[in-house]
């Protein structure tokens, strides 16, 4: 019996000893559901690029690199003669297929509608062989409108009136041979959609597709979420058929967290992968990724100490980006979006720079065109 004692106290401490050993060797980083490599996706046909176009008062100080066509602003939207032809022809050599342009309310901000449109003239004017389309991106400052959950749009005849006005002020750009389509319908983004305070999303996007339509324009319409969020959050903006499509503002800029940045592809692929089942299971909606070449915090807030995604690495993670990109399109409607065509103020601007020149074109046609 003695020795029978013995045995089993000799089993125990080494079942005990086997079991811290086990635990001191456990679960690793290997483990990890976000441990594996975003694979290159061959390119077997072309997507559709789109690309936000940014204007701007000048360059910060801040901003480290020049445009290859010098630094330059915008006079009431238009830039300095001969840039907008170039960016055009820069634009096609990358294949970007459509430029997005902001437009801000005409009945809320009257001055800027005119600035912006005139921007977007400037496009068409210099656009006349037709390399590339474009998209109208409605500016949605839910300030102008003093829209909250206790003031949704349609609390106010006037500012649902006002709102849908907007967008009847865009028919005719909307109508014109060089906006971008999908199944025929001119495309028509909306920035920060997911704060269109309403009791009935779907019936403010019926008033406003209606409003459209008695002006001859079906659109495909391109609502924004945030970056970073679930889309869950937003269900009641978006559900019963309100949007045609969703995107997220570019993960891949204003980044404040250090897991988010070493981790960014995995973490973004695992993001879209349940963002895009959920907007095609509850909103009938395709998803459309969103991808940056770079960002640096440090342009707006040299103090900072938030990651900055530098270009250091000869466009490496861009190209990662892409592939995520790739991995997570709507296989129908096979677009990208790219933040941004110029937005020097944050560092994530594709146009060829003097500091890495037109590489980043040359990646962008790499990983999104036949070649």
């Amino acid at each position: 019996m003695k020795r029978l004692k013995i045995l089993f106290a000799i089993s125990a401490i080494s079942a005990f000893v086997f079991s811290c050993k086990k635990d001191l060797t456990g679960p690793s980083a290997e483990d990890n559901f976000l441990n594996y490599k975003i694979e290159e996706i061959p390119v077997t046909a072309d997507y559709t690029v789109g690309c936000f176009y940014y204007t701007f008062g000048g360059f910060n100080t801040q901003v480290k690199d020049n445009p290859v066509l010098g630094k330059y602003n915008y006079s009431n939207g238009n830039p300095p003669a001969g840039i907008m032809a170039k960016q055009i022809a820069f634009a096609a050599q990358a294949g970007i297929d459509y430029f997005v342009f902001s437009i801000r309310s005409a009945n809320k901000d009257n001055g800027n509608y005119r600035s912006d449109s005139a921007t977007v003239r400037n496009f068409l004017d210099n656009n006349a062989e037709g390399k590339m389309k474009f998209a109208l991106q409605y500016n949605l400052n839910t300030g102008q409108f003093g829209l909250s959950a206790t003031n949704p749009i349609e609390k106010s005849a006037a500012n649902l009136d006002a709102f849908c006005n907007d967008f009847v002020r865009m028919a005719p750009y909307l109508k014109d041979a060089n906006i971008m389509k999908v199944d025929g319908k001119p495309m028509l983004f909306i920035q920060n959609a997911m704060n269109l305070n309403s009791d009935s999303s779907k019936k403010v996007y019926d008033t406003l597709r209606s409003r459209l339509k008695a002006q001859g324009v079906d659109a495909y319409i391109v609502g924004m979420q945030d970056r970073w969020t679930p889309p869950a959050r937003y269900d009641i903006r978006f559900r019963g058929g309100t949007v045609n499509a969703l995107y997220h503002s570019s993960y891949s800029t204003q980044i404040s967290n250090w897991d988010r940045f070493y981790l960014l592809p995995q973490m973004m692929d695992q993001a879209w992968i349940y963002s895009a089942q959920y907007f095609k299971d509850n909103f009938q909606a395709a998803y459309i990724p969103n991808v940056s070449p770079g960002y640096d915090p440090t342009i707006s807030n040299a103090s900072t100490t938030n990651p900055t995604y530098a270009r250091a690495d000869s466009g490496a993670l861009y190209q990662t980006l892409c592939n995520v990109a790739k991995k997570n399109v709507n296989p129908q409607l096979r677009m990208v979006l790219i933040d941004s065509w110029n937005n020097w103020g944050e560092g994530s601007q594709l146009e060829p720079s003097s500091f890495y020149g037109d590489l980043f074109l040359k990646l962008t046609r790499k990983q999104f065109k036949k070649q």
